[in-house]
């Protein structure tokens, strides 16, 4: 039946869905695109994909991928450290402590990071010895500076001291992003400000921090390619770069470095995933099938209660 004052033609009009061929024709000239970009590779002899699965999982770059993983990790670990204390140094009501910290993300920010691994190469002859002590008094323990000297170590201190000027601003940024409420609440309260920091603000900041600091991690694993001006010649590139020097064929080992470039990168982009959604509970509007279905048993026993 129609209502009132409308037409019974009104009952027979059928949607018909809006057609887009734009995106059909897209679509076709993306994948036969993708499909030649394969073919030609898979079939170009310059490749050389016979050498590329030889080396693929090669002794040599099995320990690249390793010594790769570990300068990321202690890097970050650094950088994450220093970050967090250089962006509470920054929001300080301390003027020496907002100075340093902008001192340091200037130097740290404003110079390469090839530039800055160098000098770190070279830590050994620009302070042959370094001594521990109370200045122009007494010495207590004095290092060697050239005996001492690891690459390796060298490497991720470089790496995390640069990382740490870039993670400062992002724990700023997600520090600025909480309410001055919470702060002011805090106060109230009576806890101090550092406190305040550990206990209300960062916790809730850690929502804003987390997707760029993965993103900081991913670029941290590409960055150690440059810890040969360290020099430090066991990460993976280096092996990979090592190999074609010897067996002139650099093309398949470039290949070989960035697929496991690309394997850990995947990696680290589904932990960085869920370690978002982990933080984001609470703020999005869309509930999980485990969610739905508690709040239907919620909803049921509520009924059945009535």
């Amino acid at each position: 039946m129609t209502a009132p004052g409308e037409s019974a033609d009104a009952e027979l009009i059928e949607a018909v869905p809006l057609r887009r061929p734009g995106r059909w024709i897209a679509s076709i000239v993306i994948l036969v695109l993708l499909f030649l970009f394969v073919w030609g590779a898979a079939t170009n002899k310059n490749f050389d994909w016979s050498t590329y699965g030889k080396y693929l999982t090669d002794r040599r770059i099995a320990t690249g991928i390793r010594i790769t993983v570990e300068l990321t990790a202690l890097a970050m670990a650094i950088g994450i450290a220093l970050g967090v204390l250089l962006a509470v140094m920054r929001l300080s009501p301390n003027p020496v402590l907002r100075s340093t910290a902008w001192g340091y993300l200037w130097i740290f920010r404003g110079t390469p990071v090839y530039v800055q691994l160098v000098f770190w190469g070279l830590f050994g002859s620009l302070y042959p010895h370094l001594a521990l002590g109370i200045p122009f008094v007494h010495q207590f323990v004095r290092f060697d500076m050239q005996s001492v000297y690891s690459p390796f170590v060298f490497a991720f201190i470089g790496l995390g001291l640069n990382e740490a000027a870039y993670m400062a601003e992002i724990v700023r940024a997600g520090i600025s992003s909480v309410g001055e409420g919470q702060s002011e609440a805090a106060t109230a309260l009576g806890m101090s400000w550092p406190t305040t920091m550990r206990r209300i603000v960062l916790p809730q900041a850690m929502r804003v921090i987390i997707p760029p600091t993965g993103n900081e991690v991913i670029s941290m694993l590409k960055t150690t390619s440059l810890v040969t001006a360290v020099p430090l010649t066991t990460d993976l590139y280096s092996q990979a770069h090592q190999i074609s020097g010897v067996n002139f064929r650099p093309i398949p080992l470039l290949l070989v470095a960035a697929t496991w470039y690309l394997v850990i990168t995947s990696v680290l982009m589904v932990g960085q995933f869920y370690l978002e959604r982990h933080y984001a509970r609470g703020q999005s509007r869309r509930l999980t099938n485990r969610q739905l279905r508690a709040q239907a048993r919620a909803q049921t026993a509520a009924g059945s209660h009535l």
